[in-house]
């Protein structure tokens, strides 16, 4: 019997050992960053964003048909994003058929029923002809928060990376904790600081190369 609990010992240990092993192997190294030379830099077209306050906005997507005076657009808004919708909100609309074709409206209306709400625009110049059903997305300004740049967050499960420039050329991984995500910046909570830059186009390339050289 003492010989079966000192071998299940063992192998306790050893299995422990082999996790901790793998999870020194994936775990991103805080602190330690990555070169990029400037050749580098240039073939990847890198691009540094900034860590700031700024308004964020999302857009709500809803197909809508314009009335008989080919200036009113109506559609409906369900689930949560139903909440954010008020007159006064500027719309981006255009026919499927035509995506550049694209008409400003505001809307004009907003009422609720059951699930949602029926919104009404009004577009700033007559539609296109013969276009009945437009896209429309309303510009949802959900408020000033402290963001980056979409494309600067890679995504590793539930959690968020970015990389901070500690120095031309020199970048290092930090993991933040994301907010609202509007169209074009996510909110931060915390891991960075107003001000600080951070890689936006060309973070998938320095996370490669940082997970390579941490092998």
């Amino acid at each position: 019997m003492k010989w079966i609990l000192v071998l299940a010992g063992s192998l306790i240990a050893a299995a422990s050992t082999a996790a901790q092993g793998v999870r020194e192997h994936t775990r991103l190294p805080r602190g330690s960053g990555t070169s990029v030379t400037e050749s580098q830099a240039e073939a990847l077209t890198l691009t540094i964003g900034t860590v700031s306050s700024r308004l964020v906005q999302s857009w709500v997507r809803a197909a809508g048909s314009i009335d008989r005076t080919n200036r009113v657009l109506s559609a409906t808004v369900s689930g949560p994003e139903a909440a954010h919708i008020m007159v006064g909100q500027r719309v981006r609309a255009f026919p499927p058929s035509s995506k550049s074709s694209m008409y400003q409206a505001f809307v004009t209306r907003v009422t609720p029923r059951a699930g949602g709400v029926a919104v009404e625009a009004s577009l700033s110049s007559a539609g296109r002809p013969n276009a009945t059903v437009y896209v429309m997305e309303i510009v949802v300004e959900r408020g000033p928060f402290l963001s980056v740049p979409n494309e600067a967050i890679i995504e590793e499960g539930d959690t968020h990376i970015v990389y901070v420039q500690q120095q031309p050329g020199q970048y290092a991984p930090q993991e933040v904790h994301a907010g609202i995500q509007g169209e074009l910046y996510t909110q931060v909570l915390d891991g960075v600081k107003d001000g600080d830059a951070v890689v936006t186009f060309g973070s998938f390339f320095i996370d490669a190369e940082h997970k390579l050289k941490a092998r």
